[in-house]
């Protein structure tokens, strides 16, 4: 079985690199649900809360929730706009997965009155694995 850096031990840190889990199932769709999401605004470095849906369909690896979560703490001291941050996150998480597919929404609280929705889609849905 494969060691994991994070799973089952204490950390105090965030981390840019996720523990995979090897998958050898069948095609199936993940989710992954995260309401306590933050980041802060690149211009006033204000606080920006946002609920994070991960969505993909893995071929070789799932991604261990625990690293999943330390990913995410990783962007609390993060100045960027919501897109950048959505944009940023699905690229990274397809790149390091590399599921069939993959998208990344944020729901972003309103400031100002005016809420923000990004997502963000990388790989091709509808494509079967060889």
């Amino acid at each position: 079985m494969k060691e994991f850096k994070y799973l089952g031990k204490p950390t105090n840190e965030p981390t840019r690199k996720l523990d995979l889990i090897e998958w050898t199932g069948g095609r199936v769709a993940v989710r992954l649900d995260c309401n306590e999401f933050s980041a802060l605004c690149p211009v006033t470095g204000q606080p920006d809360y946002a609920r994070l849906v991960i969505e993909y369909v893995p071929v070789r690896f799932l991604a261990e929730t625990k690293s999943v979560k330390l990913y995410l703490w990783s962007y609390r001291d993060e100045r960027a706009f919501n897109e950048s941050l959505v944009d940023r996150i699905a690229t990274d998480l397809f790149e390091q997965i590399e599921p069939l597919w993959l998208r990344v929404v944020g729901t972003f609280h309103a400031r100002g009155g005016i809420s923000v929705t990004a997502s963000a889609e990388r790989g091709n849905r509808e494509h079967r694995p060889s």
